[in-house]
């Protein structure tokens, strides 16, 4: 009996099919399995038992697949059993809000509201003399709603373009500007890993501060950091609800810690959150959400951002702002000095 041409390639397109199939399952459990793994060995409260944690989670993720050789399914099968056990144990880690925290990060902001008249406790201001040589003062300051007048946002970065640290000021006019930059909380001795990001290794903070504090730090005391300054679109009205929603989020951390996540939870994902919560509608997601070192660009060809008629790379040159940062240093109008002559603030005082 003859096969056809035709019946040929049907087979073969079924065993490429197949093949595709089985390739992608493959993936799966070896993605389930890693993670799994990297959750116990980074996320176990007990450093002693992660190793042997580890190895026993692999061998028993390993059995299933020996001793069924040839049944792929069980291959499969004991990758995602394991990882929903891991999983649902990871799930239930709670953070704590009483541990060593490093200095900088040692209080956590919360605010009283009564009418527009908005009193934030524990707002950051320390005195630098060097990146990791500072004091810090916790200072209560009364702010009021109606001089709220518009949001800035500054992008800083450190090293590659595709990552950047937004920092949202409230521009409250004559009573001031308010920067607060969304962060991990940190304990004495521990630094930030991109990779940690993605596990139970750090809560969530939002440092409410002052932009001699939080921006000065990046410009003049992170030599590796260039950062830039944005007048964005938003109107008093909305300016207003997206600050109301920061305060919120600020008093549920308050009381409640959260885990920082580099993927779901993070600087600015939180930003996405609010300004959408705080116009009754969904987070517009885009990809530089997450790749943020591109969240000017989005920003830009959304038209959230002053851009005064220039492109993009001319408005980012003139947004740069370190030079003018190092300049006004401790001056008290370091705000004003760092925004002077940049598109979208000629207007402003």
């Amino acid at each position: 009996m003859r096969t056809g041409r035709k019946g040929l390639t049907n087979v073969n397109g079924k065993k490429w099919v197949r093949g595709l199939g089985v390739g992608f399952a493959v993936l799966i459990a070896i993605a389930l399995t890693l993670w799994a793994a990297a959750a116990l060995y980074f996320d176990l409260p007990s450093a002693s038992l992660r190793r042997p944690a580890l190895a026993i989670y692999l061998v028993g993720v390993s059995f299933p697949p020996l001793l069924y050789r040839g049944h792929r399914i069980f291959a499969l099968l004991a990758a995602v059993v394991g990882f929903l056990v891991v999983l649902a144990w990871w799930i239930s880690l709670k953070p704590s809000g009483t541990r060593d925290w490093q200095a900088d990060v040692a209080q956590t902001p919360w605010a009283e509201i009564e009418g527009d008249r908005v009193t934030i406790h524990n707002v950051r201001n320390c005195d630098y003399r060097a990146e990791f040589d500072y004091h810090c003062n916790w200072e209560t300051r009364v702010f009021n709603l109606t001089k709220l007048s518009g949001v800035d946002i500054a992008l800083s970065y450190w090293g590659s373009p595709w990552i950047a640290h937004p920092i949202v000021s409230f521009d409250f006019g004559v009573e001031g500007h308010v920067p607060i930059s969304i962060e991990t909380r940190k304990v004495v001795g521990q630094g930030y890993s991109a990779i940690l990001g993605f596990f139970r290794q750090y809560t969530l903070i939002y440092v409410v501060s002052d932009e001699r504090d939080l921006i000065r730090l990046r410009t003049n005391y992170r030599n590796e950091e260039e950062v830039y300054l944005f007048r964005t679109v938003a109107t008093p009205e909305q300016a207003r609800g997206l600050f109301l929603q920061y305060l919120d989020h600020i008093n549920r951390l308050h009381n409640t810690p959260e885990w920082y996540n580099a993927l779901t939870n993070n600087c600015t994902t939180n930003i996405a959150v609010a300004a959408a919560a705080s116009q009754n509608s969904r987070p517009r997601w885009d990809w530089r959400i997450l790749l943020n070192g591109h969240s000017d660009e989005m920003m830009y060809e959304r038209g959230q951002i002053v851009a005064d008629g220039l492109p993009l790379k001319d408005l980012k040159e003139r947004a740069h702002i370190n030079v003018a940062a190092r300049l006004a240093d401790k001056d008290p109008e370091f705000s004003t000095r760092i925004r002077e002559g940049r598109p979208g603030f000629s207007s402003l005082r």
